[in-house]
């Protein structure tokens, strides 16, 4: 990266309708690929949980890479949203998880993920929730439990730093809702609790619709800035849906 070139950049809103609700992204519109150490410093420096880094290359998969202030992600999805509300219209996304395909129309983003189904495990979690669980399982990087109710999900309180600990330090909790809500939490790569998490609704989804018995459901993310993912299982996908707001853009000069 030319340390003298200004770099475009965009704060986004991602998985609302509003401002200052669902999850911020940071968003790095790039015109060559960058070096992954400045990567990471501009992360760092953004602190949001997650910034994305895209070139936008004029044919084919544009390349895509996803950093929290700590670390490189595999899968992103919020800022993935953030991203193709930036660049609008159809795009084919080169990532760590393979090729993404998402789609901007009629105030939607459409994002085409795969599905992530929890293995159950049975492994006690009772140190990190302080409360029962109905199912624990793993994922492909997250921790996965069922708890109670909507309400206990709310109120959890994990503790964090027994998490940290933990494999790779980062779970999803969720119960049942209007069809149901989560929480995530990932101080294994530098974020306490995530807002909306795109990625976790890769297993929720799977998980929900056999569970309900439908494939079509609405997930709500249940942090204090909240947020909704509409979600869609087909075979070893999943459609995830919803909406964002741009709340700045500008320029790096690093």
């Amino acid at each position: 990266m030319d340390p003298s070139a200004q770099t475009e950049f965009h704060l986004v809103d991602a998985f609302t309708d509003r401002a200052f609700a669902g999850n911020p992204a940071g968003v790095v519109v790039l015109d060559q690929p960058a070096d992954a150490a400045w990567m990471q410093q501009v992360a760092a420096e953004l602190k949001h949980s997650e910034t994305a880094f895209v070139v936008n290359t004029g044919e084919g998969a544009k390349p895509l890479r996803w950093f929290t202030p700590t670390s490189e992600v595999s899968l992103c999805g919020h800022a993935t949203i953030a991203v193709t509300q930036v660049l609008g219209g159809h795009q084919v996304y080169d990532t760590l998880s393979g090729q993404l395909t998402c789609t901007k129309a009629d105030g939607w983003i459409e994002m085409d993920f795969p599905a992530d189904p929890p293995v159950e495990t049975g492994e006690d979690l009772s140190h990190i929730l302080k409360a029962p669980a109905k199912f624990t399982g793993r994922a492909r990087e997250n921790l996965f439990a069922v708890l109670d109710s909507a309400e206990a999900v709310r109120e959890a309180e994990p503790d964090l730093d027994a998490l940290r600990a933990t494999w790779t330090g980062r779970l999803v909790i969720t119960a049942p809702g209007d069809d149901f809500v989560s929480r995530f939490f990932g101080p294994g790569v530098g974020v306490d609790e995530d807002p909306v998490t795109g990625s976790a609704h890769c297993s929720l989804a799977p998980y929900w619709a056999r569970q309900l018995g439908k494939t079509t459901l609405v997930g709500h993310q249940v942090s204090a800035r909240g947020g909704t993912v509409r979600t869609e299982v087909r075979d070893d996908r999943v459609l995830l849906r919803g909406q964002a707001v741009t709340v700045a853009s500008g320029e790096l000069y690093v």
